[in-house]
């Protein structure tokens, strides 16, 4: 290969819809792509030839369905393979955050819902479904969001995180890996799709959590709240990881050698592909000088594939001018080209057949599972039969575009299910089911709430329905990585629109009193994409719920959890705080002498881990037989219902200072009123196992406390069980 196609490899330059355009007979392929595979004699990857939405202006008028998407991906590549001098193939690789982000791709709960159901083998399904959706329309490889961990929830990519544990998100990563990747082999499946994890590594303790901001992150910390993930994907085999936008320790993770060479490769044993986030090796020149040696400087550091980026269009020059030996870049397209022939590009073959039609079904199971139910006075809920007339309010009361997260494409009307819709049609007959909306989302408008207060006063309950939205419109305001830049009335999470408080629109806590004044039973049901601080809720309101936006069938879900259909099933993967000036409040912190504030509780308002049932639970003591604890969990109440069995690790004695509490383990166990069973988990290096003084992971001897319980709030007071572990 020559130069100018070795760099040809490692570029990923062109927007996807620029490669197109619809006709009345079809697709017609551009300029710009015509342009691009001369400029490279090919091309190496394409980014989001079948995305859609606000950003790529692409929409059921102009982009590619599901009926024509593998069409254009077939037309795209036979123009590639053609100005190819070698007949190399094109990588097409898509957004796949919480599903395919396509027209007609099923639309999954975002993340933080995912890590609410505590249910990696649901995420599996779910995961796998997404990849057969991908590779049907003839995409290749899957962006997902799995590495960042949720430490400051003002960050508008919260949505994005498996939540605030190391632990929790490792084995949710494990899960994606397997379901969208399958059983690891040399070659994938012709439904299933490698995997981008991203991203790596720390973006989720940026400073303020202002997005891209400066992570101060020291090296510990890194090791042992944000590198689990990564590494359990690792291991799970995933094919490729994205180096973050933030820097360690000064230095950008795109340029960062010591953490995708030294790390990444020579310890982990990794070796598949590096890619770049969007534009972030274009960053590197403020470092460098100039964008080649910026693209010189990301090669060198370990970066295999570009993103949007001018810098790798110099690797050419960079080469000849001797800023990076041509090995390097050798090394690199060997990795592409090693993905191009794992995924049979090279060979003839027609694109996997479209999956079963189980993506509503899937969405709804998982939605359903990550409901969660935080408080719940006087049993509340689930709603009794008794009660015949239903007020359904607030802002998230009628809407579907609201409950689906960042980083989803236009959906068919007629697509999904509101909670008002799900009420209407699940109530039982003769139910009277009013709704007045009461205010916007954000901004301080009170002309709605008068109605929404008589709908309250005329009713046996009300169902007020706050939250957020990271609904973008063709108004909002990008930056060239599509992040939002001016974000529209009424966004409030997601990529580029974080917040300093925390708190919702002023008028909803205005709809909030005045419901609530009314006498009238109140439950509040939270759909966001963060955890707001809404502790009036929890002070005013008979049972509060949150639904990390649950996508376009949570409607349903929410509706079948207040009506007692179904069992609320969630658990916090986050912790709740009271206002953003107590940030932080997870629950893993240091073993310090954790003070209070003179003004306020330093406590989160719900603990990580915690969530309700419309039953009761009793966890006995945990016993220790050698290298395995039991504990006897019985339901004392009067419904089925299922709770997650937490162990958590205390270190009493440790060669570095420890953490108050560690997630080490969980099972989901469902049980009969008055039934019992006695949970075992084995204690192995999962659980015992730490980052020593070395930064190293391995079991040290010291004394453990090992503490069972339904949240990690309760396990602070949990009788322990103690270890000592030799090493």
């Amino acid at each position: 290969m020559t130069l100018r196609e070795k760099a040809g490899q490692l570029n990923q330059r062109m927007y996807g819809w620029d490669a197109y355009r619809r006709t009345p007979g079809g697709f017609e392929l551009t300029e710009a792509l015509y342009a691009e595979t001369e400029r490279f004699a090919g091309l190496g990857a394409l980014y989001g030839l079948q995305r859609a939405d606000a950003w790529s202006g692409v929409d059921h008028g102009n982009g590619p369905g599901a009926e024509d998407g593998a069409a254009l991906a077939e037309l795209v590549q036979r123009h590639v393979v053609g100005r190819s001098r070698l007949g190399i193939p094109a990588l097409f690789v898509e957004e796949v955050p919480h599903g395919h982000m396509a027209l007609d791709g099923t639309v999954l709960p975002v993340n933080l819902a995912v890590g609410a159901t505590w249910d990696p083998e649901l995420y599996e399904e779910a995961a796998a479904h997404a990849a057969a959706e991908l590779r049907a329309r003839g995409g290749h490889v899957a962006l997902v969001a799995a590495l960042d961990i949720a430490r400051d929830p003002r960050w508008g990519r919260t949505e994005e995180c498996f939540g605030e544990d190391p632990y929790l998100a490792a084995r949710l990563t494990e899960a994606l890996v397997r379901g969208m990747q399958g059983e690891s082999a040399e070659c994938f499946a012709g439904d299933r799709a490698p995997v981008v994890l991203k991203h790596f590594a720390g973006q989720g303790a940026t400073v303020g959590g202002r997005n891209s901001a400066e992570s101060e992150l020291g090296l510990r910390e890194l090791h042992e709240i944000h590198l689990p993930a990564a590494r359990a994907g690792i291991r799970g085999g995933a094919a490729a990881v994205m180096a973050a936008y933030n820097e360690v320790d000064g230095l950008p993770c795109a340029g960062n050698r010591a953490l995708l060479t030294g790390l990444l490769r020579e310890r982990w044993g990794f070796d598949g592909l590096v890619v770049a986030d969007g534009l972030a090796v274009d960053r590197l020149a403020r470092i460098t000088g100039d964008k080649a040696s910026a693209g010189a400087l990301a090669l060198d550091a370990g970066v295999d594939l570009s993103l949007w980026d001018d810098g790798f269009t110099h690797l050419q020059e960079a080469v000849e001018r001797g800023l990076v030996d041509e090995s390097v870049l050798d090394a690199a397209v060997a990795r592409v080209l090693r993905l191009k022939f794992r995924l049979g590009l090279f060979e003839e073959r027609a694109p996997a057949a479209p999956p079963p039609a189980r993506g509503r079904d899937l969405s709804t199971a998982l939605a359903r599972a990550a409901v969660t139910l935080l408080h719940n006075d006087g049993g509340l809920l689930p709603v009794p039969a008794r009660v015949s007339r239903i007020a359904v309010l607030g802002p998230q009361s009628a809407t579907i575009t609201h409950q689906s997260g960042d980083y989803t494409a236009p959906q068919r009307p007629g697509t999904g299910t509101s909670l008002l819709d799900a009420l209407r049609r699940l109530a039982p007959p003769g139910a009277d089911i009013r709704h007045a909306p009461g205010c916007a989302l954000t901004g301080d408008d009170l002309s709605g709430i008068p109605a929404a207060v008589a709908a309250a006063a005329a009713s046996d309950l009300a169902v007020l329905a706050l939250g957020g939205s990271s609904a973008r419109t063709p108004d909002t305001g990008f930056a060239a990585n599509g992040a939002a830049r001016a974000a529209v009335s009424g966004t409030t999470c997601g990529e580029g629109a974080d917040l300093a408080s925390l708190r919702l629109g002023a008028a909803q806590y205005a709809l909030l009193d005045a419901v609530t004044a009314t006498g009238t039973p109140t439950v509040v049901v939270l759909v966001q994409g963060r955890p707001h601080a809404v502790p009036e809720a929890a002070r005013r309101a008979g049972a509060l719920l949150t639904a990390w936006y649950p996508g376009p069938w949570g409607g349903d879900a929410i509706a079948e959890v207040l009506l007692g259909h179904t069992e609320p099933v969630g658990r916090l993967p986050v912790s709740v705080p009271r206002s953003a000036a107590q940030l932080p409040v997870y629950y893993n912190h240091k073993d310090t002498e954790y003070g209070a504030y003179v003004d306020e509780s330093a406590e989160p308002l719900y603990s990580f881990g915690h969530g309700l049932s419309y039953t009761s639970f009793r966890y006995g003591p945990p016993h220790l037989a050698g290298r395995t604890v039991t504990v006897e969990v019985v339901n004392t109440g009067r419904r089925q219902g299922r709770t997650v069995v937490q162990l958590y690790v205390r270190r009493l004695r440790a060669s570095v200072w420890p953490r108050t509490l560690e997630l080490r383990d969980f099972r989901a166990v469902d049980l009969a009123p008055g039934q019992s069973r006695t949970v075992a988990f084995p204690l192995g290096a999962a659980q015992l196992a730490q980052v020593g003084a070395d930064l190293e992971t391995a079991v040290l001897p010291g004394t453990l406390e090992i503490r069972v319980a339904e949240s990690a709030r309760a396990a602070l007071t949990a009788v322990p069980a103690v270890l000592h572990v030799e090493g």
